[in-house]
């Protein structure tokens, strides 16, 4: 990379993978760490084989019988390709124990902006981050975290286009709200001052 040319390729994918709140292309990936589509899918594979514990990532894996004794551990996340992009994701065997977690570490209340955000999940979805960070004018990243965390919203699709993640409300919305059906929503126009933009239409 410029001005790190010893930057180790694995690491520096890694690293983007780490951060990214969406799933990551390899021709996206390429650009941010300016090297060949062909090395960075191989990076890719690397790194997969290092969270399954069938090898180390930065360098080749030559027998499978030496994975152990090269310190090959099974991680409780693996690199899953969604919607044409690479994304860390915890493990499926862990999720209850990571979403009892999260619950135990949250708190009763949510704050407005969370309040706000479910709102435009529940009367839009599906729909991505970066439109609900469109209607509310503000960065949502940590808000849809949190209600990912509390079961309240869920990733229900991609977009076909960009391969952006798609939120959608869950049964536990349902029940706290004390509906049987999204339908049961009360119609949005009159809940707001001459209509927000993005919510021309009431619930679809």
């Amino acid at each position: 990379m410029p001005g790190q040319p010893r930057l180790d390729l694995d690491r520096a994918i890694e690293s983007i993978l780490f951060i990214a709140d969406e799933p990551q292309s390899v021709v996206h990936l390429a650009a941010a760490v300016a090297r060949p589509v062909a090395e960075v899918r191989a990076a890719i594979a690397r790194l997969r084989a290092d969270y399954d514990g069938e090898g180390r990532s930065g360098e080749p894996r030559t027998d499978a019988a030496e994975a152990p004794a090269s310190g090959g551990i099974r991680r409780a996340f693996e690199l899953r390709e969604v919607g044409g992009g690479w994304r860390f994701y915890v493990r499926s065997e862990y999720d209850t124990l990571v979403t009892s977690f999260v619950a135990a570490q949250s708190s009763t209340r949510l704050s407005q902006a969370a309040l706000e955000t479910l709102a435009v999940i529940a009367y839009k979805q599906p729909i991505s981050r970066s439109s609900i960070a469109s209607i509310r004018a503000v960065n949502v990243d940590s808000v849809v975290r949190t209600l990912l965390g509390r079961g309240l919203i869920t990733e229900v699709d991609t977009d076909a286009e960009t391969g952006a993640i798609l939120y959608g409300t869950t049964e536990l919305l349902l029940t706290n709200l004390g509906l049987n059906a999204l339908d049961e929503l009360p119609p949005i126009s009159p809940l707001l001052d001459g209509g927000q933009e993005g919510f021309e239409r009431d619930l679809v």
